[in-house]
């Protein structure tokens, strides 16, 4: 994993935005419906390789595929692995219940109404993962795109387990256990690619307002334990210098007034065996929370990706207040620059056709970023 070395570097947090028909054709696999295969291949891989080009062009250090190929950030594993049938309807946000005029009734759906667990699982298609890898590391080969590393995004066990119902195993534990000793097929085939893993983990902080939205908080930090020691069964193989930890509160826009505060849970974060961590640092209900960092340091083996773009809204940040939120962000965590890299707070485009941006001012807001980070590493001596 690259550390900001001389400049800080630039990256984010996975999802990018897709075409009109490649949407229409990943909307019919997530409803179990027929498509023409070639075509959906085809899309998929033009427009992973138009991304990555769109990544270089907007100053991007770190980049992947943008998740071209999958129907959403977790749900793209049913069709990887074997264990999953019918449908549930998954709880929804205590915020968008309170205040259902907020809601996107598609995105709602798309976020809802999915498979359940109805079997004992097993990770049947390695061969899709190697394929979007081959996607990745194809086109940025064909593309000429430069950067300084490359990642790929992958679902965490808790955010599979609380997204996807369990009508199979026994408990909870069990199941969110099963789900990671599966998933370690798939982290070991991305970091065997030599590319960066980023385990995507929004139940770590999301959920206290989504399937835990009635229960205290120790009982929420209570699942966040469990899935924290599933995280770190399923890594077990792999050095903690190549995975990196994505950590936010949903990508819905809305008044996020039940988000758990992050002093609430960042200790028990701090467990995860990886070597860096993504969190949000950028919209209004969390961008005060850089303070909390000063008294639950980062521990001295982690580096931070620290939110400085806010993907829920069209605004295109001053570049200026990114180097802002860049030195916060490095004050906040000892003061070294180079433990320190530019980020969005979550995905653009986290279930195929959710995204809330503009699909052009994604690549303004990225730029902005770029801009931004150069300010800020003039600030520092490196």
């Amino acid at each position: 994993m690259k550390f900001s070395e001389g400049r800080f570097l630039t990256t984010h947090t996975g999802s990018l935005p897709r075409p009109d028909r490649l949407v229409e054709l990943l909307g019919r696999v997530a409803k179990g419906e027929p498509v023409d295969q070639k075509e959906l291949d085809r899309l998929a891989e033009e427009s992973t390789l138009d991304v990555i080009r769109k990544q270089a062009q907007a100053g991007v250090d770190v980049i992947n595929s943008g998740e071209q190929s999958r129907t959403s950030f977790s749900t793209y594993v049913t069709q990887r692995m074997a264990g999953f049938g019918g449908s549930w309807t998954r709880r929804g946000h205590k915020d968008q219940n309170e205040f259902p005029g907020i809601a996107r009734p598609r995105v709602v759906q798309l976020m809802t109404d999915v498979p359940q667990c109805t079997g004992p699982l097993e990770y049947q298609r390695p061969d899709l993962a190697e394929r979007e890898l081959d996607g990745l590391v194809n086109g940025v080969k064909q593309s000429g795109a430069v950067h300084q590393d490359l990642f790929m995004s992958a679902a965490s066990p808790g955010i599979i387990a609380l997204t996807l119902g369990n009508a199979h195993y026994a408990s909870h534990k069990e199941y969110v256990m099963a789900l990671a000793e599966e998933m370690r097929k798939e982290y070991e085939i991305i970091t065997a690619r030599g590319v960066i893993l980023q385990l995507d983990c929004p139940d770590l902080a999301m959920e206290r307002h989504v399937a835990y939205q009635d229960d205290p908080i120790d009982v929420f930090q209570e699942m966040v334990t469990l899935h924290i020691q599933a995280i770190n069964h399923a890594i077990r193989n792999i050095p903690r210098e190549q995975i990196r930890l994505h950590v936010c509160w949903g990508n819905t826009e809305g008044p996020h007034i039940y988000d758990v505060p992050i002093e609430d849970i960042l200790p028990l974060v701090y467990q995860a065996n990886v070597g860096a961590l993504v969190l949000e640092m950028a919209n209004p209900r969390h961008a005060h929370e850089y303070k909390v960092y000063r008294d639950n340091p980062l521990p001295e083996h982690m580096s931070l990706v620290a939110g400085v773009i806010d993907t829920k809204t069209n605004y295109v940040e001053h570049p200026e207040v990114v180097a802002d939120r860049l030195r916060l962000a490095v004050d906040a965590t000892g003061g070294d620059p180079t433990r320190v890299m530019a980020g969005t707070d979550c995905g653009f485009d986290t279930s195929a056709g959710s995204n809330r941006v503009d699909k052009a001012i994604v690549w303004l807001k990225l730029s902005a970023m770029r801009q931004g980070a150069d300010l800020a590493s003039q600030s520092y001596s490196w």
